[in-house]
């Protein structure tokens, strides 16, 4: 019953046919005689995307009831049990998070799987139960004009998980998803049903956006929806030196979604920026789609370059030239509505795992310095950058961008599923950390546990804050998961 997917998770560009690519480090030893991580999965116990993260369980469970009375009695019934137990509890959707952050060991993992989506032509809002998938979201509401506000780049996650996690999308200028949102319905330890935004609540709030699951069992959200839009998107290649200037300037308003990619090829690692931005034109909206062409016949270029410094170079040729050619008009929701499995890698021997920095504008050219010094040292295999724009946020306590806009550097790997692959994805990790701490920048929290505790305290400045009002509301550690244990439960 593990809920898991080998998803290349590639992100905005793959929408409009914009290659990856794999860096082959300085050293990239061979697999012969080295043990494979093989994960076995079963009905104890569940996975994440990283297939790293097996977790033993005490059941999992599958949510169907709709909103209303009955999916509150199962809830409070799951309580019931797991505090008579004294075991954790965890609800979660896609489990695409990469640590074991949806997942509570020994305990009562519940995944919802009914999709409810309430909205009028015309609305600001639309209303969602919580494990509705983002794909979901977009068909209910195309028909009525409208697209979500903000949303992750892929569609396969739950709306209530994409709140829990902090994530952000490639709309501009905006924050996190849980900017967007109005108010969420959450049960909390006791089993009250309560509400919680901006002005009810405001504490509770604060620490279930970007919290976790750690705070309550989200069942509803109010959303913000937009008006859908036909969009036409514009290239622009540029030094990468030049790109925080760009990306800013495109960030004014009056473009509503725009991100960035960089060339990894071997000879210019780092140095060549594409900035892409979409801006609406006249005409018919189509329905909204999903996958096109040039995003399915990406695969095989975005597979095949390991090793291949030829295919690197055409790849950045063809991101920057006949793929942006061929690149027409298309809906705003047509480009959120790509899954993560259009990239799938099916080597059994690797894995794809994300890291995500963010840093100030003003600091990027810091960040590419760090950056060139420290990934090219490591034998992971950099597959793809891609850049996002997201806007402060000042509400969530465990903000990754508390204090000013940042440039979102997201970098896809593809590490070997073996003890020696995860140390040096480890090793590296903690250095591009401390190379972004440095620079006033911070990392994301939904990717592998490898910061050391000191970098999450200080990156995470509001944790120690977050850990009290969580022992407040749920004296008991009902809601607990593999980041609470590694890096709050003693505090």
């Amino acid at each position: 019953m593990a809920l898991t997917r080998r998803a290349a998770l590639f992100g905005a560009g793959a929408a409009v046919g914009v290659y990856g690519t794999r860096w082959m480090g300085a050293s990239n030893p061979s697999l012969d005689g080295v043990a494979i991580i093989t994960p076995q999965g079963g009905e104890t116990t569940l996975n994440d995307a990283s297939l790293l993260s097996e977790t033993p369980v005490f059941k999992h469970i599958i949510v169907k009831e709709p909103p209303g009375d009955a999916l509150v009695a199962a809830l409070r019934a799951e309580l019931k049990e797991a505090e008579a137990a004294g075991r954790p509890v965890n609800l979660a959707a896609a489990r695409h998070s990469m640590g074991g952050q949806s997942i509570p060991r020994d305990g009562h993992a519940i995944t919802f799987d009914t999709p409810s989506v309430v909205a009028e032509a015309g609305a600001e809002t639309y209303r969602v139960q919580a494990g509705t998938r983002w794909h979901q979201v977009i068909t209910a509401l195309d028909p009525l004009g409208l697209s979500p506000k903000v949303m992750q780049s892929n569609a396969d996650f739950g709306v209530a998980s994409t709140f829990s996690v902090g994530a952000h999308g490639w709309p501009i200028p905006f924050g996190p998803m849980g900017s967007t949102a109005r108010s969420i319905q959450m049960m909390l330890a006791d089993g009250s049903l309560i509400n919680a935004s901006r002005d009810e609540n405001a504490d509770l709030f604060r620490a279930a956006m970007g919290g976790y699951g750690l705070i309550g069992l989200i069942t509803e959200l109010e959303v913000e929806a937009v008006p859908n839009q036909l969009l036409q998107p514009t290239f622009q290649t540029m030094p990468a030196a030049d790109f925080p200037a760009a990306f800013t300037a495109a960030a004014d308003g009056s473009i509503p979604m725009a991100y960035g990619r960089l060339n990894i090829d071997r000879e210019g690692f780092f140095d060549d920026a594409m900035l892409v931005t979409y801006r609406p034109v006249e005409g018919e909206i189509p329905p909204a789609a999903g996958s096109g062409f040039l995003s399915k016949v990406s695969r095989a270029i975005f597979r095949a370059q390991p090793g291949n410094e030829w295919v690197k170079r055409r790849r950045w040729g063809i991101e920057t030239g006949v793929g942006a050619m061929l690149t027409g008009a298309t809906s705003r929701s047509s480009l959120m509505n790509e899954p993560v499995i259009t990239l799938d890698d099916r080597d059994p021997t690797r894995t794809d795992i994300l890291h995500e920095y963010f840093v100030a504008p003003d600091r990027f050219a810091d960040f590419l310095t760090a950056a060139r010094q420290i990934i090219p040292g490591s034998y992971q295999e950099l597959l793809n950058i891609t850049l996002r724009y997201v806007a402060q946020d000042p509400t969530a306590l465990l903000s990754y961008a508390p204090d000013g806009p940042r440039i979102a550097s997201v970098l896809l790997f593809s590490q070997e599923m073996t003890a020696r692959g995860e140390a040096d994805m480890a090793r590296m990790t903690q250095e591009m950390i401390e190379a972004v701490l440095a620079i006033g920048g911070s990392y994301y929290l939904p990717y592998r546990l490898h910061a050391t505790q000191d970098q999450f305290a200080r990156c995470y400045a509001q944790s120690a804050d977050f850990a009290v009002l969580k022992r407040q509301v749920d004296p008991g550690l009902r809601f607990r998961n593999a980041l609470w244990d590694t890096y709050m439960a003693e505090a």
